[in-house]
């Protein structure tokens, strides 16, 4: 099991666009990043990951799962290099954690979201994941 950050502007996916989905999911198109793209690439059912707004809010807002492993990107135009995955909302995250509160938590000074600020699909530890769930006001957060 590994953990995950998915970055959306809440104008273009948001988290209630997300939750609206349903428990069949939706594919995470549009990612045209190689090391993104490869983060997809290693994720397994059943995965874990965290959906942050960003540019408005800039905070993690729920927690997602991946429902379908790493296929073709349906908006690449037939361009075999872009991949997605199909993720689905888990729930929402009691309180949403801010940037800034990440970025204050010396536990996540070398968290993606801090070190990597661009990449749209970011890895997350364990040890980060349940840092933020518990900032989040989860203690026990799914996994």
């Amino acid at each position: 099991m590994a953990f995950w950050l998915y970055k959306s502007e809440p104008f273009k996916w948001s988290w209630q666009m997300q939750k609206d989905a349903g428990a069949a999911g939706t594919e995470w198109t549009g990612v045209r990043n190689y090391l993104a793209r490869n983060n997809m690439r290693a994720m397994t059912i059943g995965d874990k990951g965290f959906f942050y707004h960003s540019n408005e809010g800039l905070e993690i807002v729920g927690i997602t799962e991946v429902c379908a492993l790493s296929h073709p990107d349906s908006t690449a135009e037939g361009d075999a290099r872009w991949d997605c995955v199909d993720i689905r909302a888990v729930m929402d995250m009691p309180k949403p954690v801010s940037l800034k509160d990440i970025k204050a938590n010396e536990k996540l000074a070398a968290m993606s979201l801090v070190t990597s600020m661009r990449l749209s699909v970011q890895p997350v530890t364990e040890d980060e994941y349940l840092e933020v769930c518990r900032m989040g006001g989860l203690d026990n957060p799914p996994r």
